[in-house]
Order: structure tokens, then C-alpha cells, then sequence
């Protein structure tokens, strides 16, 4: 987990709670990764610090457990390094820039996917007729096409930025030509490399993803094939392990997240939790008690689902629906269920908070734990590659 800062609801539905099921049954490591976190925070890396306090925080008043897994920082695994180095070597630039996410992510964040998007509705039926003159026979058309596209429009994403096509359409995208050339960076291109390595250095079977991480599983084992067939066998091909991950709510209706300043988070007290649910987001058609509401539209009601015991929701359910409950009022029972669930985990993380020395002492124990299976492994791939 890269270290953002404190914890919300969203991370402990969408990955801790698995986390912690699997620490019951499994050898598990879990790394805070404070390098990714470069890949987009260089320029405040000041911060990166007090983050990783914050998150080693929550994860022990979450449940995660050092008796348990290992818990660790990655750069405090400098062998890590050494293995991100060899396999940068031996992996194609095009893998990375085949990567699926890296476009995704990259373009998502500076606004820019329908710049492209229109460029290729622009140029589509001269590809086409230019595909139509070649004289060379084409085996499958539509993918010489979507390749050519891809790569012409990229050209002229990168020429708009570079000033070679009007400046004016960096104004419509109210983008900066320092935010396109601040993401464009090495680190940034190869940062899959190093997810390959944080999972290949300790040979790791399975790893518990979403599907959205699921390129970057597939390249980590072509990473693997890839060395083992040049040098000899050293790396399992790790599987993925899918997990649902509920998708929870923010307070204005979208999904959780600190950039939304939309999230929950376990370090908020019971006032500042309280006075985020009751500006929680409703059913714009409920106006007032006594409109009949809809539930499977209502954030609100997706949180009674969780944190209310299910026959109390039921009855929710069915008084929103005839206009009896009120959005205030429901709101108001909504925090009573997610209190009682937050309490507890409130009350643990303010213990650990206390004790920063022991909270730090286990992280360095489980670091160097992990050091010592990195230092194994690199030992066999020098013995493999002769080095």
C-alpha cells in the first residue's frame, strides 16, 4: 500500500479486511511503499514520512497482525534495488508501454483521454485509406489500425504539449504542459517494474488484487519467464488472487477517496464522523419527509447495509420507501450503527498512537525479516546469472 496518509472506511472494505482473513491461513507479507509513493509525490516527499507513521498506525489498529505476517517498510529493503535494476535490464519497453494502467493513469490524471479519443475519431478514415495502399499483405486490419491510431494520436498528444500543435487546446484542458512533463518520467513508466520486484523477491504464490490490477499481475510473470528462461529457474509465477471489493461510498455520493475530500477516515472523531454523515449525499428526489425515497439509490442506505443489523434496515428500507422516515432521521441512525463499529477500532488506534517506539521497533523487526528472504533470493540470481 503506497503511504497517502491516514486510513478511510474505503481502504479497510476494499483491501484490510481481506488482509487480515488471509493472515489467518496464509504466510502473508504486507509492505508499505513509500518508493511508489515517488512515482507521483517527488516533488513533496517531505511528506511521505509522517504518512507511513500514519498507515503503520492504522494497519495494527485494524487488525493487522505482526505475530502474524510480516509487516515492512520497502525501502528499508534495499536489496529490492539491486533485483529492480537486473529486471529493468532484461524487460522490453514496450511491456511497459503495453501496460494498460500506465496510459490510464497517466491520462486519467491530467484530463487529457478525450484529447486523444478525438484525435483518433479525426484521423480514423485516413488510416484506413492509408492501410488501404500499402503493398504489403495485412493479416489482421483492425489491429494494424487500433496500433497505427494509438500511436499517431499519442504523437499528437506529446506535439500539443510540446507546442508543435496550437496552445490552445492545452487552455480547454486546463492542463499545463509542467503537469503532462511531471508525470512523464522514468520512474513513472517503470514502476511496474518494481511492483514485479516487491513480489518476485520474496516468491510470493499468490497476490490479493482487483481486476484493475490484474496487467500488472501478468506482467510480473512474464518478468519471471522471462528470467528464468535466460538464466535458469528462481521465480514462481505468481497467481492472482481476486477479491470483491465493495465499492463504498463517499459523502457526496462517489467513491471514497482523499482527493474527492469525500472520505471517513479512522483517525476522524465521533463529532467529525457525525458531522460527515449528516452532509452525507440522499436521493435528490427525496426533498422532504413524506416524499417516498429510493434505497438502491441512497448512500445512505448503502452504509445501513453494513453497519445496521439487518433487521433494523429492513424497516428502514420500507419507511423510506413510504415517505415515513426522513432523511435526517435516517442519517441519524445510519451513525449510530457505523459509531458503534468505529469505537472500538478508535480506541485501539489511540493506543497505538501512544506508543510510537514499540509501533516503529515492529515495522524494523518485520523489515528485516524481510531483508533476510530478499537477501536469499538475490543470492540465487547472482549464482544464476554468473554475477
Amino acid at each position: 500500500m503506497r503511504p497517502t496518509g491516514k486510513l478511510h472506511l474505503g481502504h479497510y472494505f476494499g483491501v484490510i479486511k481481506n488482509w487480515i482473513e488471509l493472515q489467518k491461513y496464509h504466510e502473508t507479507y504486507y509492505m508499505i511503499a513509500d518508493w511508489h509513493a515517488l512515482t507521483t509525490s517527488y516533488k513533496n516527499a517531505e511528506q511521505i514520512k509522517e504518512n507511513i507513521e500514519q498507515v503503520m498506525i492504522d494497519w495494527i489498529a485494524l487488525g493487522l497482525d505482526p505475530n502474524k505476517s510480516v509487516l515492512f517498510i520497502q525501502s528499508h529493503v534495499k536489496e529490492e534495488l539491486e533485483l529492480f535494476l537486473i529486471f529493468s535490464m532484461i524487460t522490453p519497453k514496450s511491456w511497459l508501454e503495453w501496460n494498460p494502467t500506465y496510459k490510464d493513469m497517466k491520462y486519467n490524471l491530467l484530463k487529457i483521454a478525450d484529447l486523444e479519443l478525438s484525435f483518433k475519431g479525426g484521423i480514423r478514415d485516413l488510416v484506413k485509406e492509408f492501410l488501404a495502399k500499402l503493398p504489403y499483405k495485412v493479416e489482421d486490419f483492425e489491429a494494424l489500425e487500433e496500433n497505427l491510431l494509438d500511436t499517431i494520436s499519442e504523437a499528437f498528444v506529446r506535439a500539443v504539449f510540446d507546442g508543435i500543435l496550437e496552445p490552445e487546446i492545452l487552455s480547454k484542458l486546463n492542463v499545463s504542459k509542467r503537469d503532462f512533463y511531471d508525470t512523464d518520467t522514468y520512474g513513472f513508466l517503470g514502476y511496474p517494474v518494481l511492483q514485479a520486484v516487491d513480489i518476485l523477491i520474496y516468491k510470493a504464490e499468490a497476490v490479493p488484487v482487483g481486476e484493475d490490477q490484474l496487467p500488472h499481475i501478468e506482467l510480473t510473470r512474464e518478468i519471471a519467464r522471462r528470467f528464468n528462461q535466460l538464466y535458469g529457474d528462481v521465480f514462481p509465477e505468481p497467481k492472482a488472487l481476486l477479491t470483491e471489493t465493495p465499492r463504498l461510498l463517499g459523502t457526496d455520493g462517489r467513491k471514497m477517496s482523499k482527493s474527492y475530500n469525500n472520505a471517513i477516515y479512522f483517525a476522524d472523531s465521533k463529532e467529525e464522523v457525525q458531522q460527515k454523515v449528516m452532509k452525507f449525499f440522499t436521493d435528490p428526489q427525496k426533498l422532504r419527509k413524506g416524499d417516498p425515497g429510493r434505497p438502491h439509490l441512497c448512500p445512505v442506505f448503502s452504509y445501513h447495509k453494513i453497519f445496521t443489523n439487518p433487521e433494523q434496515t429492513k424497516q428502514i428500507e420500507a419507511d423510506c420507501k413510504s415517505g415515513a422516515l426522513g432523511c435526517v432521521d435516517c442519517k441519524r441512525l445510519m451513525f449510530e450503527g457505523l459509531n458503534a463499529f468505529l469505537e472500538p477500532i478508535r480506541e485501539k488506534r489511540a493506543q497505538v498512537e501512544g506508543s510510537l517506539k514499540e509501533l516503529k521497533d515492529i515495522f524494523l523487526e518485520g523489515s528485516e525479516k524481510a531483508r533476510q528472504t530478499a537477501r536469499q533470493t538475490l543470492e540465487e540470481v547472482r549464482e544464476k546469472m554468473k554475477l
